[in-house]
C-alpha cells in the first residue's frame, strides 16, 4: 500500500468517526416546548410563519418561518391558530410534533 493510499484510508476513517459522533450529538440535543400563533402557512414552500413566544434557554419571542417535521400538518394549520410544538437546541429551522391548541372558549365549553 502506498503512502498516499494510507493517508486516504486514514482520512476516510476520521470522516466516518466525525459523522458518527455528530449524529450521536444531534440525537441528544435538548428539547424545548414551543408555543406561538400561526401567521401564514405556505404549503408550496412547506413552511409556516409563527409569532413564537419566548422559549427560555432556546430563543426570545419573535416571528419566524419554520419547516415542520411532517408535511401533512401543513394541511391542518391556518392563520390565527395557536400551536404547541417541540424545538431542539441548535435547530432554529424546524418545528417538531406540531399540535393546534383549541381556542380557550372552546376548551372551557368542553370542560363543562
Amino acid at each position: 500500500m502506498t503512502r498516499r493510499a494510507v493517508v486516504f484510508v486514514m482520512i476516510g476513517c476520521f470522516a466516518a468517526f466525525v459523522a458518527t459522533v455528530g449524529a450521536q450529538q444531534s440525537d441528544s440535543k435538548k428539547e424545548h416546548e414551543f408555543k406561538g400563533k400561526v401567521e401564514k402557512v405556505d404549503a408550496k414552500a412547506k413552511t409556516v410563519t409563527v409569532a413564537g413566544e419566548a422559549v427560555p434557554g432556546w430563543m426570545g419571542a419573535m416571528t419566524m418561518t419554520f419547516a415542520v417535521d411532517k408535511d401533512a400538518v401543513l394541511a391542518t394549520l391556518k392563520s390565527g391558530d395557536q400551536i404547541n410544538a417541540k424545538v431542539h437546541d441548535g435547530d432554529f429551522q424546524k418545528l417538531y410534533n406540531v399540535k393546534v391548541v383549541p381556542p380557550k372558549a372552546e376548551a372551557a365549553a368542553k370542560k363543562k
